[in-house]
């Protein structure tokens, strides 16, 4: 089976210690997890996992079954890339000279869509939200004047289809 991109939502109590048995699942099957994110959810007191994999539909579909014998775990789904709308958000710090005395970089900023979240004597920051190969081609584009610091938020997404998660809920609160 080829690998592709999967995005699993997980919909759980908000307990300790449930991060580390999820990760744990993928731990034992060698998958590594390529973005996470853990937010408040759509629904009070539920709190939902946002995990990204390379793997196949497969394993995807076995780690999900996993997942939910979770006990805090009210529900896990997944869906491939074209089943959802996704944003990942990055900040750059750079040396602030490079601001004024490169043409290139206000070059980069304007094409990226990025915007300047600081600036100061020292460094000023970006902030670019998008896919993930806007954030890479970004990057790219930026490593030769010198990036001071980089970092990237995990995946959030949601599905273009109705997600069953609500209704689930009102059954059992019936």
């Amino acid at each position: 089976m080829e690998k592709s991109w999967f995005t699993i939502s997980v919909y759980s109590e908000n307990n300790v210690g449930l991060l580390n048995r999820i990760s744990g699942i993928f731990l034992k099957r060698h998958i590594n997890i390529e973005s996470l994110n853990v937010s408040k959810s759509e629904i009070d007191e539920v709190s939902k996992f946002t995990i990204v994999v390379n793997t196949t539909e497969s394993w995807t579909r076995r780690i999900v079954s996993q997942i939910e014998k979770q006990v805090e775990v009210i529900k896990a789904f997944y869906h491939t890339d074209e089943e959802t709308i996704y944003q990942e958000s990055a900040l750059f710090k750079i040396a602030s000279h490079l601001l004024f005395d490169e043409r290139q970089i206000q070059n980069i900023i304007k094409e990226s869509n990025s915007q300047i979240v600081t600036v100061s004597r020292d460094f000023f920051v970006l902030a670019k939200s998008g896919r993930r190969h806007e954030i890479d081609q970004m990057y790219f584009e930026l490593e030769p004047f010198g990036i001071m610091q980089f970092v990237r938020s995990g995946r959030i997404a949601v599905t273009k289809s109705e997600m069953p998660i609500t209704s689930l809920l009102e059954k059992f609160q019936h």
